[in-house]
């Protein structure tokens, strides 16, 4: 059975994401990933592995991603058994000052499991980059793609 502490947990596991991505700490970063995560960035790139994970994001903080921070909102957390739960959420990167949550251009889905030290670490990790005006066409001219939970 999920408590409010296992969705605290998680909860803390994310925000955990954050502090690390802020340090731009690749090590920190990948601790909270299994031994065997998938990692799927927004162009589309397919990471296997939390070396993999981890040596990744020590090249992009050292370039392109170097003293950015992440944003996140988490939408929802789903558990699927005791040790499972899917998260999404949103968020981007940034320098200065965060951006506004309904600016966050980057849908998330994350797939947590409890590891037998008791842990809840990221199993998958998929990031989709938002196209807001495509949304905005598809709502207008196709009433039926509207998510539920925005009528």
């Amino acid at each position: 059975m999920t408590t409010q502490d296992d969705k605290a947990a998680i909860t803390a596991v994310m925000a955990e994401m954050n502090l690390a991505w802020a340090r731009n700490d690749a090590d920190a970063y990948g601790a909270l990933f299994t031994q065997d995560a998938t990692y799927v960035t927004f162009v589309g790139t397919y990471y296997s592995g939390r070396a993999d994970i981890v040596e990744c994001h020590r090249a992009l903080f050292a370039k392109f991603l170097k003293n950015t921070k992440l944003a996140g909102q988490i939408t929802d957390i789903r558990f699927c058994g005791p040790d499972t739960a899917v998260v999404t959420g949103r968020g981007d990167t940034y320098k200065g000052a965060a951006p506004k949550a309904s600016k966050l251009s980057k849908v998330q889905t994350c797939t947590f499991v409890r590891e037998a030290d008791g842990q809840w670490r990221v199993a998958a990790f998929h990031n989709t980059q938002r196209k807001p005006l495509m949304e905005a066409i598809s709502f207008r001219t196709a009433p039926g793609t509207i998510p539920a939970a925005q009528q």
